[in-house]
């Protein structure tokens, strides 16, 4: 039974499993969803907001969030300890900075926070971080990168991705329509949007879009731009709709 293996982070059961790390990747399950498209020259994130309370100042919910001028990222899961996680990463990005004069790649620090992540499921007193990240940035050469990383502490690379609930409806919508790397900001945009539109119920009012820009950091789209765009998006699904219906009759 799990609960025999599951008080220890330290004690693997006798199948293999460290109950802890599972328990923070649904914890990641539960959280609100995230997504990723890689562009050809920008990456642009899309994140579901939860509604914030009438008297609530909703600029202090964020779930995209800068690590420095080149870096950003996008997460999914507990937002304290995504707050923690965030200030490591930014120290070591500085860190980075002071030591060898220059900005981090991409990779090295998808490869410290997952370093970080994987720590932290193997040392008594502690417990795994509950949230998965989409890290996302440009490399000296002007090269944009998409990074995820898990509780577990793996990372890697991909072109599109998406994490948090319903993941896994937005993973497939993204496999039939991310063709290509060589798409514009306008399509790489509309892409996640319309990617994120698929699980999101309450429509772009809960929608926040962030694109990341080479020499520019990530930059949030206005909120008039999205709800006009998922307009057009869902009045395009409703016509798409309507002529199948028609065929079929």
């Amino acid at each position: 039974m799990a609960s025999s293996y599951d008080r220890a982070i330290t004690v693997f059961s006798p199948d293999g499993h460290l109950f802890q790390v599972e328990y923070a990747m649904e914890a990641v399950r539960k959280g609100t969803t995230a997504v990723a498209v890689l562009g050809s020259s920008v990456i642009v994130l899309a994140v579901e907001k939860k509604s914030t309370a009438k008297l609530q100042e909703a600029r202090t919910v964020r779930k995209i969030l800068q690590l420095d001028s080149h870096l950003a990222l996008a997460f999914a899961g507990l937002t304290a300890d995504a707050r923690v996680l965030v200030n490591k990463a930014r120290i070591e990005s500085q860190s980075y900075r002071l030591t060898v004069e220059d900005a981090c790649s991409v990779e090295y620090m998808a490869r410290h926070i997952a370093r970080i992540q994987q720590k932290y499921t193997q040392r008594g007193g502690r417990r795994p971080f509950g949230i998965s990240t989409l890290l996302v940035g440009h490399d000296h050469d002007g090269s944009p990168h998409l990074y995820q990383t898990d509780p577990s502490g793996t990372y890697s690379e991909w072109t599109a991705n998406a994490i948090g609930r319903n993941s896994k409806t937005v993973v497939e919508y993204l496999e039939k329509n991310h063709k290509t790397t060589e798409i514009d900001e306008d399509k790489a945009v509309r892409l996640a949007i319309t990617a994120l539109l698929e699980v999101v119920e309450s429509g772009a009012r809960n929608i926040e879009v962030g694109v990341c820009r080479r020499g520019k950091g990530i930059q949030l789209l206005q909120q008039d731009y999205v709800d006009n765009l998922s307009k057009e998006i869902n009045e395009e699904k409703e016509k798409e709709k309507a002529k199948n219906e028609k065929k079929e009759e």
